[in-house]
């Protein structure tokens, strides 16, 4: 796998962020992958974040498909669902299929120049790949791939989808990663039932030719796309553990116990923390910032803000994905949608963990900014309507 140049920032600050560092302590951030190829370092953000023309945003994967929801037009945003997937002239065959997992593909435009990039691959390759033929999204022109945390709901699809299209994806595809925790495998230790939660494969990352590319720092993505780096808890949020990470590598798969902090290497079970996880953001021209959380593990406004302190740019156009809400009580799901409207955030589109319960308040406090989507959901944003 080839290097990209390094030139990530050393703090928080905007001006710290966005400077161009030096080699940095991750020189060499993981082992060589097995013996073959080592992983690369993401290329950081030197001056202003890209700003793009156009956006456009398909929910690849979610939880819920509602085929008779009507599409509508709000400032700034078109909102088009997908219905049943039916036709003139033939029977109904296949539909959308949704599940407990999120996938996200974006289509951004700057000039002449289209970006693609999927984010995150839901729970299972089924869903993935019958719903990425369906939705028209072509994996020989992604730029591309993202996973925002080790979580098998956002990863579980990817291994299946690398097989279907093996010969298809271009060879050394960027897919970007938080850190080396990404690779851990999880327990899950939470309600409803405990469990193993699987591993992120990276010997099928080989395989597949991608090249895996660390971002514990604000890094592009496919030049007009960055993402947040670690996600600092500058709010209220506090994240919590539903897993716990498993520290070493059993037979070729695990996270190097080396590439850890000091304070977790010998230890067998860690509570996960997060600290991998990162968000997708695109700053959209005369709009603001659109905002791609995936599961806001870290806190849905501690990652707002996080992208505010990396880009420069105050205004939110939209905040998109699981919000993880659903664990917490009423008066926390309150403060959050509280926080929402006091950072004028313009359109908030909870999806996947966000749970029902901030649905129904926030469509009491805040309707004139929320807006639903479902498996399916074509959001266009910016001054082309542009198709995705």
């Amino acid at each position: 796998m080839s290097s990209d140049r390094s030139c990530w920032g050393k703090g928080v600050r905007r001006r710290d962020v966005l400077s161009a560092g030096g080699a940095g302590a991750l020189a060499t951030v993981v082992h060589a992958l097995l013996g073959q190829g080592e992983a690369v370092r993401a290329e950081g953000i030197a001056g202003s974040v890209p700003e793009v023309d156009a956006l456009t945003l398909r929910v690849v994967v979610d939880n819920y498909q509602f085929a008779v929801a009507s599409s509508r037009q709000v400032p700034g945003l078109q909102v088009q669902h997908f219905g049943w997937g039916i036709a003139p002239g033939r029977p109904p065959d296949r539909t959308l299929l949704s599940e407990f997992g999120l996938s996200l593909y974006a289509e951004s435009r700057r000039g002449r120049e289209i970006r693609r990039v999927l984010v995150d691959f839901g729970f299972t390759p089924q869903a993935l790949n019958n719903n990425m033929e369906l939705l028209g999204v072509e994996p020989s022109r992604l730029n591309a791939l993202v996973l925002s945390h080790g979580h098998y709901d956002h990863f579980g699809g990817l291994v299946g989808f690398l097989r279907r299209n093996s010969g298809k994806i271009a060879a050394g595809l960027p897919f970007y990663v938080g850190g080396e925790d990404c690779f851990c495998s999880r327990e899950w230790v939470g309600p409803p039932v405990r469990g193993s939660f699987g591993v992120l494969d990276r010997i099928a990352l080989r395989k597949a030719r991608l090249s895996v590319t660390y971002a514990p720092r604000p890094a592009l993505v496919a030049g007009h796309s960055f993402s947040t780096g670690k996600i600092a808890l500058r709010s209220f949020e506090k994240p919590l553990s539903p897993t716990s990470m498993r520290v070493g590598i059993d037979h070729g798969l695990g996270c190097f116990a080396d590439r850890l902090p000091k304070e977790e290497r010998t230890k067998a079970l860690v509570p996960d923390q997060f600290r991998h996880e990162i968000a997708t953001c695109f700053a959209v021209k005369n709009r603001g910032l659109v905002v791609l959380t995936s599961c806001s593990h870290r806190g849905v406004i501690n990652t707002i803000q996080q992208a505010r302190a990396v880009s420069g740019v105050d205004k939110v156009h939209a905040v998109i994905g699981g919000f993880h809400l659903a664990p917490y009580p009423e008066d926390y799901v309150r403060r959050t949608i509280a926080a929402l409207k006091s950072m004028d955030v313009e359109h908030v589109i909870p999806l996947h963990c966000t749970g029902e319960l901030f649905y129904d308040i926030a469509k009491a406090e805040i309707p004139d900014r929320l807006v639903r989507a479902y498996t399916g959901t074509r959001l266009a944003f910016g001054v082309s309507q542009q198709r995705a």
